[in-house]
């Protein structure tokens, strides 16, 4: 009887000592979450105009399996190198010059893409080379002028970084200006969430 009692007790201490490691891995989670090097996501949302088919038309585009593991330094250089080369080779173009419609999400043809298909054509060039599909995201914005624009977020372990075709630099989300709409969702990138911008 009176080891079944301690026995007990050593198991409920047990229970409680392992909620209390859940509840502060929980807090650490939520804080790097609101420290701001993360975006932080609300509702769900529709996904844009024009990338209703998407991941029809594009799995990779939507995919939720894990990369390779590259090292964060290579994996870093690998996404510098591909914002790069996909501004300086890809030509800015309508959708409306090349489609003759108003919205059409698709990789870059021979003549050129706008914002959204840079920002495709990166995302696809960065998983072939390895890296995770579930760190990069697509994103709708406003940019400086308030005008609609696109972009790809890059989830490094310092917080989300914006890949822009109307820069070679690659910013924290924070530090570019622009007023964040939407992006895929980081747990289910088949569909769109809302994103929180930080005031």
């Amino acid at each position: 009887m009176i080891y079944r009692a301690r026995r007990r007790t050593g198991s409920r201490n047990g229970a409680l000592l392992a909620a209390g490691v859940f509840c502060m891995q929980m807090m650490a989670g939520a804080a790097q979450a609101s420290d701001g090097r993360f975006m932080e996501v609300s509702a769900s949302f529709p996904a844009p105009s024009g990338a209703s088919d998407l991941c029809r038309t594009y799995s990779w585009a939507c995919a939720g399996s894990r990369g390779r593991q590259l090292g964060s330094v290579r994996e870093f250089d690998l996404v510098r190198q591909v914002n790069r080369q996909v501004n300086a080779v890809t030509r800015d173009v309508t959708d409306r010059q090349q489609y003759n419609m108003e919205e059409k999400w698709a990789l870059p043809t021979r003549l050129g893409g706008d914002c959204e298909d840079f920002a495709l054509l990166k995302k696809r060039d960065l998983i072939r080379l390895g890296v995770d599909p579930r760190k990069l995201l697509l994103a709708t914005v406003l940019d400086r002028r308030r005008n609609a624009h696109a972009v790809l977020i890059y989830r490094s372990a310092q917080g989300d970084l914006v890949l822009d075709n109307l820069s070679n630099q690659i910013r924290p989300w924070q530090a570019t200006g622009y007023i964040f709409l939407r992006m895929q969702d980081p747990r289910r990138p088949r569909s769109w969430v809302g994103v929180q911008n930080k005031t």
